[in-house]
């Protein structure tokens, strides 16, 4: 493992409805001393008008420390207004933030939502575990792999 984060600092989008799931990936972050400053949205429509600078965000553009350029976004799919299968298909077809990588973590284990995931460009798809401490690892194990060894474009690679 190298010795420093090379995506230290680099934002990460937490896309989740779970109050409950929220703090557990906080709390995550926290035991596994993963530094990146983790952005929380509620659903679906909110994701998009952050990625975006819309709605809510269309003030803030320049804002970085309220809607920064996310380098991971960690995406559920159960979520309100926006399905979160529908939030992937925005985010990998449109061209300014399509290099994103997309973590899908959601309690769906149906083979269907993993080969849609997967053919609308998810980057890796994740079974939310039920135990509390195995979720904890697997948010763990996330941010490790995509912070410490992957390869991401800065800023997003997007244009």
């Amino acid at each position: 493992m190298r010795e420093t984060e090379p995506h230290r600092g680099m934002p990460v989008l937490l896309v989740e409805d779970d109050p409950d799931d929220v703090e557990i990936t906080k709390r995550a972050f926290s035991k596994g001393k993963i530094a990146n400053p983790l952005f929380v949205v509620r659903d679906g429509e909110e994701a998009i008008q952050f990625l975006k600078h819309t709605g809510r965000y269309a003030e803030v553009e320049t804002d970085t420390d309220t809607a920064p350029r996310p380098g991971l976004i960690l995406l559920d799919l159960n979520l309100p207004r926006l399905d979160g299968r529908e939030v992937l298909k925005l985010i990998k077809t449109d061209p300014t933030v399509k290099r994103i990588p997309v973590v899908i973590l959601t309690t769906s284990d149906e083979q269907t939502d993993v080969l849609r995931c997967y053919d609308d460009g998810a980057n890796t798809y994740m079974t939310k575990p039920v135990e509390f401490d195995r979720f904890i690892q697997t948010v763990i194990a996330i941010g490790r792999y995509w912070l410490y060894f992957a390869e991401i474009p800065e800023n997003g690679g997007g244009s």
